[in-house]
């Protein structure tokens, strides 16, 4: 069932099964005010079991560019998509977002996978030694620590 993340009322809506689910609504409320006041795009997700094509497009994409496999399960996906920009987000249920930015169209389109982890879980065992993580406050969700990498094969 579809979910339109509030950025003013912060919920663990859909997130219960995390054992951080309060720092993962904040990190969550965060996206949903980034995409509200960039694209006027209302942050809606949806259950991972809704959006099977999308989540294995993720796992195809991480494995074949840096031999990444999450043992984490993924919860929550948003997509936005206009006719240029096509910016799904994964919810992980350790509390990490994945994001795949990935620009249609231009000489030079961008494109490339951020990490966000929330504030009240350790680094991944799979990105350990692998990413250097920058540090962001946010007052929706504390300390946010991301990391990204380029995408070296064409992916739509």
């Amino acid at each position: 069932m579809a979910y339109q993340v509030d950025f003013k009322n912060v919920a663990t809506t859909g997130l219960e099964t995390s054992p951080v689910a309060e720092s993962l609504a904040g990190l969550r409320a965060n996206e949903a005010r980034y995409f509200w006041n960039k694209y006027k795009f209302a942050y809606t997700v949806y259950p991972a079991s809704e959006r099977q094509t999308e989540v294995e497009w993720m796992k195809q994409l991480l494995k074949t560019e840096r031999d990444l496999e999450f043992s984490s399960p993924i919860i929550e996906v948003a997509v936005y998509e206009d006719d240029h920009l096509y910016w799904p987000e994964f919810i992980y249920q350790n509390g990490m977002i994945l994001n795949v930015l990935y620009e249609k169209d231009g000489d030079k389109p961008k494109r490339a996978v951020g990490i966000k982890l929330c504030e009240a879980m350790d680094v991944p065992t799979e990105l350990v030694d692998k990413f250097k993580f920058a540090h962001q406050k946010s007052k929706l969700a504390g300390s946010i620590r991301g990391s990204f990498f380029k995408l070296k094969q064409e992916w739509r």
